[in-house]
């Protein structure tokens, strides 16, 4: 059994089900042609992204449990391969976009496919085995639903009429409502990592313990208007206050503020997946990258928090509109153990050159955050719902 956001519980099938058919619901205002560009090697088009969360139940269960399961397509194991190396030759990660067939129509028909002899697997008694990796899947999927709205944030951001998902998607807009105080946390030892039966990933064990020094981490992110004020003072321009290969990027990038920030005479505005709009000042910045959000903390004489720090802090902190940079660089825990298979490269084989975020954002699908999850990106991106808080 699984508790949805409301705390109902709700069987595997039915969790199954629930997960699949938003995924479909975000695609509902979108026309064939969006489906399909792909701007950059970060993002994946919608297409692949419907395709991708049906390929990892078909290869990971299907074929591999169910012995008279019609294969779709032969190809389509190319086609919709990620990065598991263990299973064979797939796409270039840069070319995905490039593919007009197979059509939108018919990655429906395969999604359809799919779940329908999922629907059959799940209507008899499962393997624990087996039901472990439908719940991943269903928790890739639900990973895949946040990327599915942030890619498709950046292509529409690269068309110059500033095209419109939904007129009312624009939640991150809304300010988180803290007070903008200090939460102490006091000098002592931490319990870090996921402990319980509920799902977890890999990378968030084994629990262990931290030695953590007395800090205060601020109750609120930091807001668009802090950013403007870091923007108007010349931050962009001071290489004192960034690491060298964050001035780097900036020198190379030319970047002078959050993406999807633009702004004249009048004053700023972002772009969101409702258009564009006026830049609201008490909502919480986003879409900042680690050296971004690295040199902000610099400028204010503070520091990010570490992820440790985050975790033990997190019971008063107000969080979830924005994945938060910390200081942690994306490291196994002591114990950790890499899973047998292609299941193994879910995580393990990236725990090198990124930095955690904490939290979840307000594209995060509701039941898939909670304290312990490590997400984890490279220091440049943010394309994502990135924002921070400051320790000191």
């Amino acid at each position: 059994m699984q508790a949805t956001a409301k705390g109902e519980e709700v069987g595997l099938l039915e969790q199954y089900e629930q997960v699949r058919a938003y995924t479909e619901t975000l695609c509902e205002p979108l026309e064939i042609e969006d489906y399909i560009p792909q701007p950059s090697v970060d993002v994946s088009p919608t297409k692949w992204n419907i395709a991708h969360t049906t390929w990892f139940f078909e290869e990971m269960i299907l074929k591999k449990y169910v012995p008279d399961h019609p294969e779709f397509d032969p190809q389509f194991g190319f086609l919709f391969n990620s990065y598991y190396n263990s299973l064979g030759k797939r796409t270039a990660r840069d070319r995905r976009g490039d593919l007009s067939r197979p059509t939108v129509k018919h990655v429906f028909e395969y999604r359809h496919h799919v779940d329908a002899r999922m629907r059959e697997l799940l209507s008899a008694p499962l393997a624990a085995e087996i039901e472990e990796l439908i719940i991943l899947g269903i928790n890739h999927e639900q990973q895949h639903q946040e990327l599915l709205v942030t890619d498709l944030k950046f292509t529409f951001s690269q068309n110059p009429i500033h095209p419109v998902y939904r007129n009312d998607f624009h939640p991150e807009e809304t300010p988180d409502g803290a007070e903008g105080g200090w939460i102490k946390v006091p000098a002592g030892v931490y319990e870090i990592g996921y402990a319980g039966d509920g799902f977890h990933f890999d990378n968030e064990l084994a629990r262990h313990q931290v030695l953590l020094n007395e800090l205060e981490i601020s109750d609120r992110l930091v807001a668009n208007a802090d950013w403007i004020e870091f923007i108007e003072a010349g931050c962009y321009r001071d290489p004192l206050l960034w690491h060298s290969e964050g001035w780097d990027w900036v020198q190379r990038e030319q970047i002078t503020g959050p993406l999807y920030w633009m702004s004249d005479k009048n004053g700023y505005k972002h772009y969101t997946l409702a258009g564009l709009r006026e830049l609201p000042p008490d909502a919480p910045v986003c879409h900042v990258s680690w050296y971004e959000a690295a040199a902000f903390a610099e400028w204010k004489g503070m520091r990010l928090p570490t992820e440790f720090e985050w975790e033990s802090a997190s019971p008063n902190l107000a969080w979830g509109s924005r994945w938060e940079w910390t200081s942690s660089a994306y490291l196994p825990y002591p114990g950790f153990r890499k899973p047998e298979g292609a299941v193994g490269e879910y995580n393990g084989k990236f725990m090198v050159n990124q930095m955690v975020l904490r939290g979840a954002s307000v594209a995060t699908p509701a039941g898939h955050s909670r304290p312990t999850y490590r997400n984890f990106f490279h220091p440049h991106l943010r394309w994502q719902f990135t924002g921070l808080r400051l320790a000191r």
